[in-house]
């Protein structure tokens, strides 16, 4: 949509920071790309998918339309063999909001992971530390008795944390594990116990809220235009640069699925069916986290533009 850039919004705070939080598909880059114009901001990225080169269809990053009129930080730039820590994410975000800040321009941090979002606006709970005896068993025991049996595990210590972890997403899986046997608590306790940071007035954070019956018909037609954008083509490149199904990236929300479409394993609409009911999943799992987190300004935004979505923000900041 065209922005009306004529209209003058307001001076923003001084050294404010607007972050932009909420489930797949709800339009957060639209919106985030709208405020940058008005607001004349730049984007950080806030996702721990679309921080990866090569994988701009799949995880659905800022097309170079949107790029072009806006300046973004952590979108596509970061190797896929080089893993990435929600510490070191944060500390890359905190240097980017310092960046932008220095050439006088606002930080408009966009994205819907959950975890990162504690990382930047909380820090990092003290006994973050990690073991390497510890963490081999957990990878051990998952080779010999699967995802399942050890996210059930943790769904009876830490049912609050276990909502957001996928059974695929074996890193995190077995952090929390391991979180849980080094300092004797579960994950979500830590969270509680975290104090916000002494920097919380510099964040306001916007929740662009949907109802998951709202957001399907948009997470469908996402994953339609993903396929016709080139998908598939996309997974079979990571594969000729040898990330195969062992790599973390093949833990992304979709990946494995073509995966197995590739090898014969899975039709074609039998793995939209799929990757569609994953993504909602996923979107719930937000909805849920982001509805624990202290938000400044909740938005509903369903049956909204995001002309009409920024000017509510930019009301509110």
């Amino acid at each position: 949509m065209n922005s009306i850039g004529a209209l003058s919004a307001p001076e923003p705070p001084h050294n404010r920071v607007l972050i932009l939080v909420g489930p797949t598909a709800v339009g957060k880059t639209a919106v985030a790309v709208e405020l940058a114009r008005r607001l004349d901001g730049e984007i950080v990225g806030l996702d721990s998918r679309q921080i990866y080169k090569y994988m701009a269809v799949g995880t659905v990053q800022p097309t170079d339309e949107e790029k072009a009129h806006v300046r973004h930080h952590l979108i596509g730039d970061r190797d896929p063999s080089k893993q990435i820590s929600a510490g070191e994410y944060a500390e890359l975000v905190e240097m980017a909001m310092d960046e932008v800040e220095s050439r006088g321009k606002v930080p408009i941090v966009c994205g819907g992971s959950g975890l990162y979002y504690r990382a930047v606006t909380r820090g990092l709970f003290d006994e973050s530390t990690s073991d390497p005896k510890v963490r081999a068993a957990l990878k051990e025991r998952l080779e010999n008795e699967g995802s399942d049996t050890m996210l059930a595990e943790l769904k009876t210590i830490d049912p609050e944390y276990a909502e957001i972890v996928h059974p695929n997403n074996h890193k995190r899986l077995i952090r929390a594990l391991e979180i849980i046997q080094i300092t004797g608590k579960p994950p979500t306790e830590h969270f509680h116990l975290q104090v916000e940071s002494d920097s919380k007035d510099r964040f306001f954070t916007v929740f662009l809220r949907m109802d998951i019956e709202e957001l399907t018909p948009r997470i469908e037609k996402r994953t339609g235009m993903t396929f016709e954008n080139g998908w598939i083509d996309e997974v079979k490149k990571l594969l000729d640069l040898g990330f195969d199904r062992s790599s973390h990236l093949m833990d992304s929300l979709g990946y494995r699925d073509i995966l197995k479409h590739l090898e014969g394993e899975m039709d074609f609409e039998e793995m939209v069916k799929r990757i569609n009911i994953d993504t909602r999943q996923y979107a719930r799992k937000q909805l849920k986290w982001f509805n624990k987190e202290r938000i400044d300004c909740l938005l509903e935004v369903a049956g909204m533009s995001e002309i009409e979505v920024a000017e509510k923000v930019i009301n509110q900041f």
